[in-house]
């Protein structure tokens, strides 16, 4: 019998046109572990306001990073979900899900469990965990096997933001530019979240109080933002990056409730004054590249630096399916099956 391994991320619009994006949109934010307000202002929101209006604007810019063979986050899951396959064998069935859109999870995991597999691997594709992503994947895998009147040994991975198969290939692609010498600052800049949702979370009310990421440990080790701050400093050390030579900062916010600071564009303006005018930017909180990568911190925060004076803007693209980071959590999956 068979391992089944389910590879999964957050979604994509299955085309860049305004219909799919908008359905996307829709299906997205509708999860009340993204948009975490009651179900009726959530629909009217979402389905009167965000997505008729959104959908549009975001069509546009999917068109930008389109590639040929479709979404960046789906052709280069499919990529490394090859790669895991080859890497593991025969004696493993690996497959891509996405959260939202297709390919959908309730499809993939039919096809596993149909497979009869003897375990069932799920594996988050997110390295910090968050309720928003890695707990929205745990819960829908839960909804559906429930479901299941035959259920296989079930193993839900966490986060791995400090795992070495993660963070040597992110290193090595940030010490071979460092090391030029061309550089003053490298920004690690993650995905942003709501502040009440790292307080929901916050068993210990101990977050946003003082120093509280400073240091990683038992009370904040599922804070989003400790592991955040946790992931940089262990990039940092792989380096020889010191303290004032690196910043983490937070991106992609919306509405008018207070996300976790600090912002990556208020950083970035004020940069260029301090004589910080050339940047290495990357996000460690995704492992391919997305609109997120590619158009807002690639094009969009490369903009907003140099207009206020910086000279030099690289982004580090994510590792997508790069070698050692297929291997190395192909080789972190072998290690949890039976």
């Amino acid at each position: 019998m068979k391992t089944g391994v389910l590879l999964v991320n957050l979604g994509t619009p299955d085309s860049p046109k305004t219909k799919d994006v908008r359905k996307y949109l829709k299906e997205f934010l509708m999860d009340s572990r993204v948009l975490d307000i009651p179900w009726l202002p959530r629909f009217l929101l979402v389905n009167g306001i965000i997505a008729p209006f959104r959908a549009p604007k975001s069509a546009k810019i999917y068109q930008q990073v389109w590639m040929s063979d479709g979404s960046p986050l789906k052709v280069y899951g499919k990529k490394l979900t090859q790669k895991v396959q080859e890497n593991l064998g025969e004696k493993f069935i690996v497959r891509l899900a996405m959260r939202y859109q297709s390919p959908s999870l309730e499809m993939v995991l039919s096809e596993l469990l149909a497979a009869d597999v003897k375990q069932l691997i799920v594996v988050p594709l997110f390295p910090q965990y968050a309720s928003a992503t890695n707990g929205s994947v745990i819960e829908e895998v839960m909804r559906l096997v429930s479901k299941e009147q035959t259920i296989p040994d079930l193993k839900i991975t966490g986060p791995f933001f400090q795992e070495s198969f993660f963070l040597k290939p992110t290193a090595e692609r940030i010490t071979d530019l460092w090391k030029s010498g061309e550089y003053d600052q490298v920004l690690f800049t993650y995905h942003g979240l709501p502040e009440r949702q790292i307080r929901k979370g916050d068993r210990h009310t101990s977050c946003f109080s003082g120093s509280c990421c400073s240091e990683f440990g038992p009370k904040n080790q599922l804070c989003y933002r400790a592991q955040c701050f946790a992931t940089s400093r262990l990039l940092a050390n792989l380096v020889g990056l010191k303290e004032n030579e690196f910043t983490t900062s937070f991106q992609s916010r919306l509405g008018n409730d207070p996300w976790i600071k600090p912002y990556t564009d208020e950083i970035i303006k004020v940069w260029p004054s301090k004589g910080i005018k050339r940047v290495l930017a990357l996000s460690p909180s995704f492992v391919a590249d997305c609109l997120e990568t590619t158009e807002e911190i690639g094009s969009e925060y490369k903009e907003v630096f140099e207009n206020a004076g910086g000279n030099h803007w690289t982004l580090i693209p994510c590792l997508n399916d790069d070698v050692n980071w297929s291997s190395g959590i192909s080789d972190w999956i072998r290690s949890m099956a039976i």
